[in-house]
């Protein structure tokens, strides 16, 4: 925002509250109420206001103070902000970054604990990208910022709490890459956002076990890395998908399809994907942790996988 004028915030009480995980704070004192508009509790109208602000030359962050309320807006999401720069014929561009809290948190309830990348990956003309650690958090956000492209961002609610030491210097990650996390030769796990967690605790215990896994943060929801992804696939010949996402319709699925179609032939094993239940999620904690995959279930797919 210091750097480029036309960048501005807008979202509900991203402004002198800091916003809800306090993403945005400090940031109405140093830029101002009109580049950090706090808005009505009206996803809808904001969304759609952010949208056009990115027609006339802004490039707004439009802040959704939980995922699942950006349901409320998924009109403006799917037909103006995906379509209006085909169906302007390229007159229009749409660098709008929409972004905020998701995933399966801590007793949150059923709403407040929504994974909307299935709901948004079918959407045209949008990138969808999720962050996991500190570092790309920030890499992530300053490329989205610069893209042109409508791009939404995925954060967790539970990973606002890692540190970690980032570089003083100007950097930021690309949207389309994949982050190889592990190097490994017996399988390929491919995950995202929090899942990285329990699939590097997994890891331990696997390595313990003698097993030598490959992990890949995917990153990139739209589009996948399927150079990254192909390469490890070619080395290891077997894939394992760990999400927070629903089985039915979800990232895993997809991610499935496209190493079907590209890369059947480097496969010994069918590919196997541990996914959220399809339900609610649970407001009791102990079944909420039922609906969600476990360090445990990752150690036991990865040994069936490699049998």
């Amino acid at each position: 925002m210091k750097s480029d004028p036309t960048v501005c915030v807008m979202g509900e009480d991203v402004g002198h509250y800091g916003g809800s995980y306090k993403v945005t704070k400090g940031l109405a004192e140093m830029f101002g109420d009109l580049r950090v508009l706090d808005t009505p509790i009206a996803e809808n109208s904001f969304t759609g206001m952010g949208i056009g602000a990115a027609m006339k030359g802004l490039r707004p962050i439009v802040e959704g103070m939980n995922m699942g309320f950006l349901l409320l807006a998924y009109n403006q999401i799917s037909n103006n902000c995906g379509m209006l720069h085909y169906t302007s014929g390229g007159q229009f561009k749409i660098p709008v970054v929409i972004r905020g809290p998701g995933g399966v948190g801590r007793q949150l309830g059923a709403e407040h604990s929504q994974r909307l990348e299935s709901y948004f990956q079918s959407i045209p003309g949008l990138q969808m990208v999720a962050c996991s650690t500190p570092y790309n958090a920030k890499g992530l956000m300053k490329a989205a910022i610069r893209s042109e492209n409508p791009v939404v961002l995925f954060e967790h609610v539970l990973l606002y709490n890692l540190k970690e030491k980032i570089p003083d210097e100007e950097y930021i990650c690309c949207l389309e890459e994949a982050e190889m996390v592990r190097p490994g030769e017996h399988v390929t796990i491919l995950t995202y956002s929090r899942m990285r967690y329990h699939v590097m605790q997994a890891a331990k215990t696997l390595v313990n076990k003698g097993y030598d896994p490959e992990v890949i943060d995917i990153r990139s929801l739209k589009p996948f890395d399927l150079h990254t992804i192909g390469n490890s696939i070619k080395k290891t010949h077997r894939v394992l998908i760990v999400e927070e996402c629903m089985r039915t319709g979800g990232i895993g699925a997809s991610l499935r399809s496209a190493i079907i179609d590209n890369f059947w032939d480097y496969l010994d094993a069918p590919i196997m994907c541990l996914s959220s239940q399809d339900v609610p999620t649970p407001y009791a904690g102990t079944l909420e942790d039922a609906t969600v995959v476990q360090p445990a279930q990752i150690v036991a797919a990865v040994e069936q996988i490699c049998q």
